[in-house]
């Protein structure tokens, strides 16, 4: 909305910065922030009124995650909220790439609060069924399928292949099937791999963070012709624009971190963690970035992997590889044993475990915003 104050005959003239992505970008961020920041104790308060408190697992493992029952859920209300108001506000109005991926995460976020619904409702962690989330999932990805295919730009792009490394697409065109099937493991994998990492207090929203800023740099990149020439990436007119959501996807993420942190006040449940997962797969498939987000979203593989090891293993073997999974509890469990050694405060365990992946989290979005260089 924003956007067309550049237009305005007579207007001062410093409505013309709104122009620019880089500028909308920033104003995305600080908006969605700030937004955070306004809405974010009132939500909270509501979401306490209605009793939507966190369900824990009767057979969990960690006994210090009890402790966590009770906190108030259904947070990500408060991340898809703010990045919806602050996207309609900054980006280009009626750009197909906001509007796709604002769309995902909406649609995404909606799965995740009929899952944390029931589970409120029944008061147990077991929510919606499995096949259900796979199928509504399958059947956004078809919705969004469709509307690819009778877009002209689009539609010429989303059937390449491209890798990391790489300038040219590995495959020019994998034909419709494979095309979907592509996009629908993007968005599956991504979806439920920042859900799995939602295990401690502000692990997946600080690591989504580090995801966002990649791929902020990467669609600026990809919807602005010089860059994209110079750093060989396919150049998709337009596409900066997904630059801008990204900005206030980063900006909520802050804003709702700050709630989120240790300890919570809030969690995202899988509302959020859904709607993030799904926002970060549609931006990383509109500018033909999918399998960067392997490396862009280092830690959530290592999350989903983690889980796939340890199902696989002790169907096999019977034998557990980590002493939990997802990962990030095996290295809690280990971190707090050490503590109780060594006598020092279990407490800071979850901290720093946190902030450890964090870390880790950094150093692959660093990697993956160099692949754009490195080709």
């Amino acid at each position: 909305m924003l956007y067309e104050l550049h237009n305005w005959e007579g207007g001062p003239s410093f409505v013309r910065v709104f122009q620019y992505v880089t500028m909308r970008t920033i104003g995305g961020a600080a908006t969605a922030f700030t937004l955070s920041m306004i809405l974010g104790p009132s939500m909270i308060r509501w979401l306490t009124r209605l009793k939507v408190g966190q369900a824990v697992r009767d057979d969990e493992v960690l006994a210090m995650q009890r402790s966590k029952a009770g906190t108030p859920t259904m947070g990500g209300l408060l991340i898809i909220v703010t990045v919806v108001i602050s996207s309609f506000l900054w980006a280009k109005p009626g750009n197909v790439f906001v509007l796709l991926t604002v769309a995902t995460m909406v649609w995404m976020g909606a799965i995740g609060f009929v899952d944390d619904y029931l589970k409120v409702k029944h008061k147990t962690s077991k929510g919606l069924a499995g096949r259900w989330k796979l199928i509504l999932q399958a059947t956004w990805v078809m919705i969004a399928f469709g509307f690819i295919l009778n877009h002209p730009d689009l539609k010429l792009e989303i059937g390449k292949l491209m890798l990391p490394f790489l300038k040219d697409p590995v495959i020019q065109d994998m034909g419709l099937p494979f095309t979907f099937v592509f996009m629908l493991l993007v968005m599956v994998g991504a979806t439920n791999a920042v859900n799995l990492t939602d295990g401690l207090d502000g692990l997946a929203i600080g690591c989504s963070n580090s995801v966002a800023v990649a791929y902020l740099v990467m669609a600026y990149a990809a919807g602005h012709r010089v860059f994209a020439d110079y750093l060989q990436v396919p150049y998709i007119a337009d596409a900066g624009e997904i630059a801008v959501f990204f900005g206030c996807l980063l900006g909520a993420g802050l804003g709702f971190l700050w709630f989120n942190c240790h300890p919570a006040r809030v969690f995202m449940g899988d509302t959020g963690s859904l709607a993030l997962g799904g926002a970060i797969a549609m931006g990383a498939i509109l500018i033909k970035q999918e399998l960067v987000l392997i490396l862009v979203g280092g830690v959530f593989v290592m999350e989903a992997l983690s889980v796939v090891l340890q199902v696989a293993s002790f169907k096999m073997t019977g034998k557990r590889i980590f002493r939990c999974s997802p990962i990030h509890h095996h290295f809690e469990m280990k971190a707090r044993e050490d503590a109780e050694r060594a006598g020092r405060d279990v407490e800071v365990v979850e901290t720093m475990v946190t902030i450890r992946f964090w870390i880790l989290s950094i150093i692959f979005a660093i990697v993956g915003i160099a692949t754009l260089k490195l080709r």
